[in-house]
């Protein structure tokens, strides 16, 4: 039996409010259980440097924790004067997931940013991050259309994020934090809409994982990104 006493392919509620922010041209406030991330998108003028002159676009991603998003009080990483590893590999891997889902030569020459910031965590914030992102995103680059700053929204697909993992010798799906923290085995799978993969973060915490785990959890991850694909689409009304 799970801690929160869900079945093996059971996520935690999941919901997606559309233009949290007031002056972000996208914005998404997403939660998956007790993990809430505020996700902010920005539209700047200007492509990264090694894009000028080719017409094509640019989408970056940021993430960062509040102070008191986790049980006791974090640092700001600001006052460090650094960020922690941790915080730029996820982040990387959001820009990495959320590119995949945009056409760059249709973007045109400028740059989306697009900013994940963790309100309360309890597991899975990096893939609620991707799946809020996207919303966020996708918002943007339809302000973008109405503003004729583009002709067509350039999304090729749907992306969407979800945690797997392998708790007391059970593949389960979209692990919180008591099954995270205590997990044999612990995975992040972002996929398109279609269920293709973008990419697969696996790391056996314990005792190392099998072919057909691997294989449970990517059925798992699947019914997940499906599930989350339908709500963003709701949410964005297409």
């Amino acid at each position: 039996m799970r801690p929160s006493g869900r079945s093996a392919d059971q996520m935690r509620e999941v919901s997606m409010e559309l233009g949290f922010s007031k002056y972000a041209e996208g914005s998404c406030l997403v939660k998956f259980g007790d993990t809430h991330v505020l996700c902010t998108a920005t539209l700047e003028d200007k492509a990264p440097p090694f894009l000028r002159g080719t017409g094509k676009g640019w989408v970056t991603g940021e993430y960062g924790m509040l102070p008191r998003s986790t049980h006791g009080r974090m640092p700001r990483e600001a006052a460090k004067g650094k960020q922690s590893g941790r915080t730029q590999e996820i982040q990387r891997l959001v820009g990495r997931s959320l590119r995949a889902a945009v056409d760059m030569n249709k973007l045109g020459e400028c740059q989306i940013r697009v900013d994940c910031d963790v309100i309360q965590a309890d597991g899975g914030t990096r893939t609620a991050s991707i799946s809020g992102g996207y919303v966020a995103l996708y918002q943007c680059l339809q302000k973008m259309a109405a503003d004729d700053l583009i002709k067509d929204i350039p999304i090729l697909h749907e992306v969407a994020a979800i945690s797997c993992g392998v708790y007391k010798g059970q593949p389960i799906l979209d692990l919180d934090y008591d099954e995270d923290s205590s997990a044999e085995t612990d995975a992040n799978f972002v996929m398109t809409g279609q269920g293709n993969i973008i990419e697969v973060q696996g790391t056996a915490e314990e005792k190392p994982f099998t072919e057909e785990e691997l294989m449970r959890m990517m059925r798992l991850a699947r019914i997940g990104v499906d599930k989350i694909t339908k709500l963003q689409r709701e949410t964005l009304g297409i």
